[in-house]
């Protein structure tokens, strides 16, 4: 398969219409010589959509599968991270629903894809009940269809970086009650806010809202020890309706202000409670963690 060809699906990981018999890893690979740009190309990539590629999803355009080769040909444990990162977010609501956490909110949720956030808690919580936010149209248009009929969960549109505004809508939905426990979730989302937009100011906003009980699930890219990271950087920055902004161990763990981090604390995605499963080589591309309100 070919990045510049946009007609055969990647589907590997068990979602409905992959191609019968198609097994295994992903295969999203970076393209071979001669390749340009893809032709058609309307709009930037977006995270959601570039995501969902690298998951093995067919819910992208051609601007995303250009963006992920370009990236691919710079970092190519990319489809590996992607994939770790959605691991450790199925085994953080997995822990937090056996906790008592009967209170989801996935912001920056991204495009529905195999064990959602509202599958994984059902599993492990009767009458969890999941709220997903995103501002990206296609987010939301998929989300809603598969979503339509179950009276837990809402879809909302709002932008993370308005946060009154990000309540209000929440509070619309009628699901959320913020004097019991809720797990707030952002995996793989604050990475694209830059300084500018104050990523701590916000998340200070929503630890703020947190009663006991409650959790923050965060994963974040980071660039420590990594010689490709400029070389990232500028390709989102050219191509992406976000610009990638990573950042320090030290940064990463200071969105978790004074919440109790599980053990083991800040690690790569790979090394977060990983069970017995085994384990690919951890790239560190992600920390993550789970902070609790005590």
């Amino acid at each position: 398969m070919s990045l510049t060809d946009p007609t055969e699906p990647i589907d590997p990981a068990g979602r409905p219409g992959r191609p019968a018999g198609r097994t295994g890893p992903p295969r999203v690979t970076a393209a071979g010589p001669g390749w340009g740009a893809a032709r058609g190309v309307t709009e930037p990539a977006s995270p959601a959509r570039l995501y969902d590629y690298l998951l093995g999803g067919k819910d992208n355009y051609a601007a995303d599968r250009e963006l992920a080769g370009r990236l691919l040909t710079v970092q190519p444990e990319l489809v590996t991270s992607a994939r770790e990162n959605r691991a450790f977010l199925t085994r953080a609501v997995a822990l937090l629903a056996h906790r008592g956490v009967r209170q989801f909110l996935d912001l920056g949720c991204g495009l529905p894809t195999r064990d959602n956030v509202h599958q994984v808690a059902a599993r492990h919580a009767t009458g969890a009940r999941v709220v997903y936010v995103d501002h990206d149209p296609t987010v939301l248009a998929h989300a809603r269809a598969l979503l339509a009929d179950d009276g837990n969960v809402a879809v909302v549109q709002s932008d993370l970086r308005k946060q009154e505004e990000l309540l209000g809508d929440v509070a619309r939905g009628g699901v959320l009650d913020w004097d019991e426990p809720v797990a707030v979730l952002l995996t793989a989302v604050l990475h694209f806010l830059p300084d500018a937009d104050d990523p701590a100011r916000i998340v200070g906003g929503l630890r703020g809202l947190m009663s006991s009980g409650s959790a923050l699930v965060l994963s974040h890219a980071t660039g420590d020890a990594s010689p490709a990271a400029s070389q990232i950087v500028e390709l989102f920055s050219g191509a992406c309706v976000a610009p990638l902004a990573l950042r320090g161990r030290d940064e990463i763990r200071a969105f978790f202000g004074d919440l109790e981090l599980l053990d083991p604390g800040l690690v790569v995605t790979a090394a977060w409670r990983p069970g017995e499963r085994a384990l690919p080589p951890p790239h560190g591309q992600l920390l993550a963690g789970v902070g609790v309100r005590a």
